[in-house]
């Protein structure tokens, strides 16, 4: 019976953990909480980031989300910008496919407009 048990829970640990995200962070201005994760590790090129967004507790449903990545510009090498609008997924959840075309760090601005209220804006980085 032991045996059966440890097989049951070796086997809902590996389906547990195949299904948890390759990355995941989250990044907050004031009262707003953002969840960012993506399904596979990011990487130079196209990368499929999903976003939580939360005000004060309350999922931000139904609005308008640009995401943009940009790394300065340095010695030897131009700026570098992609900006995409984010598409709703439902239930505060958005989806947005940033092109991030080399290693290094990157600056993330997240511009939230809701339907009604004010503008937000949530600023993380990410490591590629």
């Amino acid at each position: 019976m032991k045996t059966l048990a440890k097989i049951f829970l070796a086997l809902l640990l590996g389906v547990t953990l195949s299904h948890a995200a390759a990355f995941s962070k989250d990044a907050k201005f004031r009262n707003v909480k953002i969840h960012i994760t993506a399904d596979k590790p990011l990487t130079t090129g196209a990368n499929v980031l999903e976003f939580t967004i939360k005000k004060a507790g309350k999922l931000v449903k139904d609005a308008n989300v640009v995401v943009r990545a940009f790394m300065p510009a340095m010695p030897g090498m131009p700026a570098m910008e992609s900006k995409v609008s984010a598409k709703a997924l439902g239930n505060g959840r958005y989806s947005a496919k940033l092109n991030l075309a080399m290693g290094g760090t990157w600056q993330i601005h997240i511009f939230i407009t809701p339907k009604t209220g004010r503008k937000y804006r949530v600023k993380t980085s990410l490591n590629i």
